[in-house]
């Protein structure tokens, strides 16, 4: 693990690398940006390198604390992250205990936040008394999606270091590159914010599965609305998918995505291209408004799933709202 891995975020490296080179390492920084983007890669690979006794730019990858660091034996690093759903002001307390006694010969001890907005008032507070009289050897990495979620006091006392979504395109090259199938990287990209991402849906069990049933369903909606609830039932309700019918809707989305594109002769930009006749056969049964409708109708029915509605009782209306649009 080294800063070299951490794909398409060349300002986020460049800050990291910047402050071990002058040697000028903040106390605490703030990793924040959409999930996928490397945000806790690059927190593992930066705190390799405050570890690593060559004091570069980056971990060498050889000396005793890499190699500690690489097998997990690292007794100066500490990671927490939410307990249930929130990070609780008793794991802060027990944090600085940690942090408070002898390091083990180290020149510095290191501890990594995820999720830092998810924690309660009372561990933000007692985070911020930590952070407001830094021990230099310390230094703290929060890790959040949305940096204006954390504390306005504890943000203010840590440097940001962003991380941003990578364009769809540069992704998609990045994981053919790779040699991971064509079809699915294509559609992998417009889910997910950065490689790292990308990569974990390509390789969910099923991905495949549920483009292809996603696919049917799409078609047969727009055309046959009793073999659309017949799928749904067979392939979706009936299976696992119906766990994974968030991912089934974004995926539908992109597929209406494609009816727009193929309108505005943007062809490049279909994603299930390997439906590319049937979609020329059927876009323009839609105006681009309406087409847009069925994607807010997929977001709702989104809403809702998050909200807890039954799986089966959300798509099914939102099938049926499909030939009302």
């Amino acid at each position: 693990m080294s800063m070299e891995t951490i794909v398409g975020q060349p300002k986020a490296v460049r800050l990291m690398q910047h402050a071990l080179q002058r040697g000028q390492v903040a106390h605490a920084y703030l990793f924040s940006g959409p999930a996928g983007t490397g945000r806790k890669q690059a927190a593992l690979a930066f705190a390799k390198a405050l570890f690593c006794e060559a004091g570069g730019a980056d971990a060498c990858g050889e000396c005793l604390a890499c190699r500690k660091f690489e097998h997990g034996n690292q007794p100066d690093l500490y990671q927490i992250g939410p307990d249930g759903a929130s990070i609780k002001i008793d794991q802060i307390r027990e944090l600085q205990r940690e942090l408070s006694y002898r390091n083990s010969g180290a020149s510095r001890k290191v501890y990594i936040v995820e999720q830092a907005e998810k924690m309660t008032m009372q561990a933000a507070n007692s985070l911020l008394k930590f952070l407001e009289e830094p021990q230099s050897p310390i230094v703290a990495i929060l890790i959040t999606d949305n940096g204006q979620a954390v504390l306005p006091t504890v943000r203010s006392r840590t440097q940001h270091v962003p991380f941003l979504p990578m364009a769809p395109q540069a992704m998609l090259e990045m994981l053919l590159a790779e040699g991971h199938p064509p079809l699915l990287s294509r559609a992998a990209v417009h889910l997910a914010a950065g490689v790292p991402a990308c990569r974990a849906i390509i390789q969910q069990e099923g991905f495949a599965e549920i483009r292809n049933v996603m696919i049917q369903l799409g078609k047969e909606s727009m055309t046959r609305l009793a073999a659309a609830m017949i799928t749904a039932q067979q392939q979706v309700f009936k299976t696992d998918l119906a766990e994974r019918s968030e991912l089934l809707l974004s995926l539908w989305i992109l597929w209406f995505k494609d009816m727009i594109h193929f309108q505005a002769g943007r062809q490049e930009s279909i994603v299930f291209i390997d439906q590319l006749e049937w979609i020329g056969k059927h876009a323009f049964q839609r105006s681009p408004a309406g087409w847009v409708a069925c994607m807010e109708l997929a977001l709702e029915t989104g809403r809702r799933l998050r909200a807890h509605v039954a799986p089966q009782l959300a798509l099914e209306q939102f099938l049926v709202q499909l030939q009302e649009v």
